[in-house]
């Protein structure tokens, strides 16, 4: 089983009733169980998206709003869904979050990307741009751009509803 990560858009009264159901049961499960249609797997597309727009020379508040679309905040309490045995990313890092306003915040800046003028910018020979990135590139079947572009726009359609539904968003590795 390949650890990816993952990202979900919940309500802030979902994430409440997890917390509830954490503190209620005895072995600290949170009744963690978000909708499908609300969980995505963006595989291990984050670290080389970082790569290749900072070789793009993209600029810093936008390469800052794709990190923290990637890797969230850890200001926001989610040690109740990193308690064994119901750690929701027993094998990453702790669980992060956004807020419904950073949501917002980072929807926005991820529409501003324009990643297919990003992915211009790379050498145009898939081996050559895959090496030139490396973070596993050149394994990566059917070359980096088209599997890169597609993750890329599923994070930012992912983030738009998210933001146009007031949501906040989870992120951790399984």
């Amino acid at each position: 089983m390949a650890v990816t990560q993952q990202l979900a858009r919940v309500p802030a009264e979902y994430l409440a009733a997890c917390r509830q159901s954490a503190g209620a049961s005895t072995d600290g499960d949170p009744d963690w169980d978000p909708p499908s249609e609300d969980v995505l797997d963006l595989d291990w597309a984050p670290d080389v998206w970082e790569r290749v727009c900072e070789l793009a020379g993209l600029d810093n508040a936008h390469l800052a709003a794709l990190r923290q679309a990637t890797k969230g905040d850890p200001a926001i309490d989610l040690g109740f869904l990193n308690t064994h045995p119901h750690a929701i990313g027993p094998f990453g890092p702790p669980p992060t979050a956004l807020s419904a306003a950073q949501v917002t915040r980072v929807a926005e800046l991820l529409g501003q990307i324009d990643f297919p003028a990003v992915l211009a910018r790379l050498p145009t020979e898939d081996t050559e741009a895959a090496s030139l990135i490396g973070h596993g590139a050149d394994k990566i079947v059917g070359g980096p751009r088209k599997y890169l572009l597609g993750h890329f726009i599923a994070l930012r359609e992912f983030y738009l509803a998210a933001s146009q539904r007031h949501l906040l968003l989870v992120l951790w590795w399984d």
